[in-house]
């Protein structure tokens, strides 16, 4: 199976909301109740991702197996209680389908994640994991992501423990 990636437009903004909302209620959906998951998802959509889309502050790459969407990453503006040495870029999102985890799309996005950091001049990334998302850890620690501090990740009026970690470039 061929896979490619490219850079998302905003005519990936659907797509790109539903990879979330799966790849979120598999790995997470049972930690919630209903009432604080629905407002969780519905809290962004589709119009907020033609908007992130269509700024130049954010980027996201797609993968594609045979021409469907299999996960995604997004970089944006830093946006957590740091202090940072440098410029500095948030990687808000990394997400794999299921389906496709163990095919390399994860690590690709991620050497993509990076060099995009770089050529964008920041000296260091930050994202935010769950605390007990430990296959997600391994993998950030394969990338030399190190933790710096915690930050209460809301899932409606759910507050999850998450762990902030930096990436110097």
């Amino acid at each position: 199976m061929t896979i490619t990636y490219r850079d998302a437009t905003p005519a990936d903004a659907a797509t790109l909301d539903r990879i979330f909302d799966t790849s979120f209620c598999d790995t997470f959906g049972h930690l919630y109740s209903p009432e604080d998951l629905e407002a969780f998802l519905s809290s962004f959509g589709v119009a907020d991702w033609e908007a992130q889309l269509s700024d130049p502050a954010f980027s996201c790459r797609i993968a594609e197996q045979e021409g469907e969407a299999a996960g995604y990453i997004k970089l944006g503006p830093l946006k957590l209680p740091v202090e940072t040495e440098g410029p500095a870029l948030l990687l808000d999102q990394l997400y794999v389908l299921k389906e496709h985890h163990g095919a390399g799309i994860a690590q690709s996005l991620m050497d993509w994640g990076v060099e995009e950091a770089r050529r964008r001049g920041a000296s260091q990334i930050f994202l935010t994991v769950f605390v007990d998302n430990h296959r997600a850890r391994r993998f950030y620690d394969r990338y030399d992501f190190e933790a710096v501090g915690r930050y209460d990740f809301m899932v409606g009026n759910h507050a999850d423990e998450d762990i902030i970690m930096r990436k110097l470039l």
